[in-house]
């Protein structure tokens, strides 16, 4: 589903990615985790497209990324801050990314499961934070892609949006659908995730299951682990 070899990249002198190397198999559902400023952006953003490598491959779904944007209409992507154009209604906004990518009829569903019927005919700018990440998970899941990525996906959900959202992911990861995730949650990651990829100053640290991580750092729980993580490599 995704390759990545010997991947680069700096920002000036700020080197942040050192050489990643990930193989991400078809189906299941994937968080990508590490404290701030460690690579995770940059890396999803090189998997988009949206960021160029100084060096390394990207393969995804079978085609090199570099100087080739066809692949990107089979991934579906939800960015960490969801900036609309806040004159739009939220009818108009789905309106218009559908006519951009193509017809669906699962944004009908979504609104349902987000319970967003009443905001349909609101403006963007007048739609709280929580309700425009509603928004933003309907305009990620609507196209039924076979890799879907998100960023931070629980931010600002009230409890039962949260619930609905586990129960979404779950589902599409059960119709075969590969799934990469960041989150600070480590509750909401604990709970969905099949394996976890830890990224530290730039490069991987650990990728396998949660129970894996426990045992690597002989921890009897995955926020305990992840500490640990943290503390033996700042300490």
């Amino acid at each position: 589903m995704v390759t990545i070899e010997n991947l680069h990249k700096k920002f000036g002198k700020n080197q942040v990615l050192s050489g990643v190397n990930l193989n991400i198999f078809d189906g299941g559902i994937f968080a990508i985790l590490g404290p701030n400023g460690s690579g995770k952006t940059t890396l999803i953003k090189s998997i988009l497209g949206m960021v160029i490598p100084n060096q390394g491959k990207i393969t995804v779904l079978g085609q090199n990324v570099k100087n080739n944007s066809e692949y990107r209409c089979q991934i579906d992507y939800l960015p960490q801050i969801a900036n609309f154009p806040n004159n739009l209604k939220v009818i108009e906004l789905i309106k218009m990314i559908k006519d951009l990518r193509k017809p669906t009829k699962e944004d009908q569903h979504l609104i349902k499961l987000f319970k967003l019927e009443p905001f349909l005919n609101k403006k963007l700018g007048n739609l709280s934070g929580g309700t425009k990440q509603k928004v933003n998970l309907v305009l990620a899941f609507m196209f039924d892609s076979p890799l879907v990525i998100l960023d931070e996906p629980t931010t600002g959900l009230d409890p039962v949006a949260l619930i609905s959202l586990k129960d979404l992911i779950q589902k599409e990861k059960n119709k075969g659908k590969t799934i990469l995730i960041t989150s600070h949650i480590m509750s909401f990651v604990e709970e969905i995730s099949d394996e976890i990829v830890f990224i530290l100053e730039g490069k991987i640290y650990f990728k396998g299951s949660i129970e894996k991580l426990k045992t690597k750092t002989n921890q009897h729980d995955f926020e305990h682990a992840i500490a640990s993580i943290l503390t033996d490599n700042y300490a």
